[in-house]
């Protein structure tokens, strides 16, 4: 059992807002003075921390655990103009988590040469509740389903095969083209749709023996899902209307589940028996492996200590002290062919025979 990482990053302040900021920042704490206002997490980071740090912190060691066969996910977390989406995709003078992913994935594939890999990615968007292939723009509205062999899943979901990070991020690329975005009075370029990119992993030992096919090999297929949610934002504050009222309206919506599927969570419910809604909305019920569940999985809140956004920041806080709480249980994801199995166990006899020979049981008579 593993709890979820959560760390806070805040956006660089104007001359003028630092001037007035309430939050103070004091190690891995944040807090105002004076007041009962006081969170600790497991790291934090200022305004002029650089985005490689926070990868560094946590998200690195996701993709490491991803190539032996783990889950992994990481999310930006944070009210609208906060910074996820700089987090995430970052620019071309500062790569965000996203591209620096992707770059780690393949630098340890190539380090690993005792299994072969194959690698496939996604691309989706959720959009008032409508799930769209950005990959395949005309594959709208999709469905989620869950089976045994699959758990949950989004039928009709393009998978590219990919061979390098260049070609991964072209596609993301084309992707990020077909994403809703939109103005508002606090974002010129506010994201209107919560993005999974999704890599899929599948690995198998490389065979030494010619005679053997490699598909009598146990394989490994992890999922390590990147996603950067849409902001939570006030029609008061963004100015939003017609369109954008409504986007607005289905962004809090599956953001407000999440927030009580990680209340539930950190307060045991699932534990205990109790009632999760992650079905209350597409966003949760594609997240539930990650939301305690089978993996690795790191927040990253992302806030602006303004004096204006105060409320917003510490409902952020709040999400992410609670999302400390929440723990998982990730494990390697392995399918076993029959013949893979045989082979396994026959790998293990052979090795017992040889501890065997090495240090053979002597048995004691008795005198019955």
């Amino acid at each position: 059992m593993e709890r979820i990482h959560v760390a806070v990053r805040a956006r660089p302040l104007s001359t003028e807002e630092a001037k007035t900021s309430p939050w103070r920042i004091s190690g891995n704490s944040i807090l105002i003075p004076n007041n009962s206002f006081k969170f600790e997490f497991d790291r934090i980071f200022g305004e002029d921390c650089k985005t490689v740090d926070v990868y560094q912190a946590r998200t690195k060691e996701i993709v490491a655990a991803a190539v032996r066969g783990f889950n992994g996910t990481v999310f930006a977390y944070g009210q609208t103009n906060s910074g996820k989406t700089h987090t995430m995709r970052g620019s071309a003078t500062e790569p965000g988590v996203i591209p620096l992913s992707v770059h780690e994935l393949f630098e340890t594939i190539q380090q690993d040469v005792d299994r072969e890999f194959v690698l496939r990615m996604s691309y989706m968007e959720i959009y008032n509740e409508e799930i769209n292939d950005l990959l395949a723009p005309e594959h709208r509205k999709l469905q989620i389903h869950e089976s045994l062999e699959r758990g949950i899943h989004v039928a009709g979901l393009r998978e590219e095969i990919v061979a390098s990070p260049e070609q991964v991020l072209d596609f993301m690329e084309f992707g990020e083209s077909h994403r809703h975005i939109g103005e508002t009075s606090m974002n010129l370029y506010g994201s209107r749709s919560h993005t999974i990119f999704r890599m899929i992993i599948e690995s198998r030992d490389k065979s030494e023996d010619e005679d053997i096919v490699s598909s009598c090999d146990a394989a490994r297929i992890s999922v390590l899902n990147l996603v950067d949610l849409a902001g939570s934002e006030r029609a008061a504050k963004t100015g939003a209307d017609g369109v954008r009222l409504k986007e607005g309206s289905h962004i809090n919506k599956s953001l407000m589940t999440l927030g009580t599927v990680i209340k539930k969570l950190s307060e045991g419910a699932e534990s205990q028996g109790g009632h999760v809604p992650y079905r209350d909305s597409k966003l949760t019920r594609i997240l539930q492996p990650a939301l305690g569940g089978n993996s690795n999985t790191a927040i990253i809140c992302n806030i602006t200590l303004a004096q204006i956004h105060a409320d917003e920041t510490k409902s952020s806080l709040q999400f992410a002290s609670r999302a400390l709480h929440v723990t998982n249980c990730a494990r390697v994801n392995e399918i076993l062919t029959d013949a893979a199995l045989l082979k396994r166990q026959r790998k293990e006899l052979e090795e017992l025979r040889a501890k065997l020979q090495v240090c053979p049981i002597v048995i004691i008579g008795l005198g019955f």
